[in-house]
């Protein structure tokens, strides 16, 4: 009989297995992400990070182990139940923005929100607030052919936040941004999971954004080489345009 995740663990996986055409990608990775925490997972291209957050979110069914959200099995749901799961309770956010072209910024970032039944203020109420916090409110008319990358990659931030998800799962999100870009991305997104008490699982090759979370854990062909370890606290430079920076402390 299968044991309970902790109570404390929002999302829980364990031995869980995971293969593409019969490569493997993940040899059994146990993890465990508590409620509010900003994991970083790390490793080199190709070493499973994107499948690892694919199973966790439920794109990916895995082949073996299990994957629990709240306390609730994932691995057992249906295709459709793994569909209801990923619009309702989680958030993304890829290494390119993947925005509807023939919407206006204002109304990509709505657009989740609709889908889940909100009204139409408050939805485009909601997505104005978060444009604004990502300073790209000036350009929320504006459809993403007008828009330079690192304001559609704002654009992408601002529509996986806006409907406030518990769990916000980033895959290399700032992986085509410039340095200065990338980290000012990385604070505002951190500094409003952090705010709003969201979970944010951060996938990333860059060790230099290890520091915006609260723990990291690393990846290497398909296996965790080393146990979770915390991030040296109060590392994060303040001044963050559009968002007050948060350090690394958490309550």
């Amino acid at each position: 009989m299968s044991a309970a995740p902790p109570d404390n663990d929002v999302l829980w996986a364990r031995g869980i297995v995971k293969s593409h055409h019969g490569t493997p990608a993940l040899r059994g990775i146990s993890l465990g992400v508590r409620e509010g925490e900003v994991l970083a997972v790390t490793g080199p291209r190709g070493s499973g990070k994107s499948t690892l957050l694919d199973c966790l979110s439920a794109q990916l069914p895995v082949d073996e182990g299990e994957v629990w959200f709240n306390s609730a099995p994932v691995h057992t749901l249906t295709r459709a139940g793994r569909e209801r799961l990923r619009r309702d309770r989680f958030g993304f956010v890829g290494s390119e923005p993947h925005l509807v072209p023939e919407l206006t910024a204002r109304e990509n970032v709505a657009l989740p929100l609709l889908l889940a039944g909100a009204g139409n203020k408050a939805a485009y109420t909601a997505a104005d607030e978060w444009l604004e916090r990502l300073d790209v409110g000036d350009f929320a008319g504006q459809r993403p052919e007008r828009l330079v990358q690192s304001q559609r990659q704002r654009v992408a931030v601002a529509r996986a936040l806006a409907p406030l998800p518990p769990v916000v799962f980033a895959d290399d999100p700032t992986a085509p941004l410039h340095r200065e870009a990338a980290d000012q991305v990385l604070r505002i997104l951190t500094s409003a999971a952090r705010s709003h008490q969201l979970t944010l699982v951060l996938a990333t090759h860059d060790p230099e954004l290890v520091r915006f979370a609260d723990r990291a854990v690393a990846l290497v062909d398909g296996r965790l080489t080393a146990p979770a370890a915390p991030v040296p606290r109060g590392t994060v430079a303040s001044g963050a345009s559009g968002a007050s920076a948060v350090t690394a402390t958490r309550r």
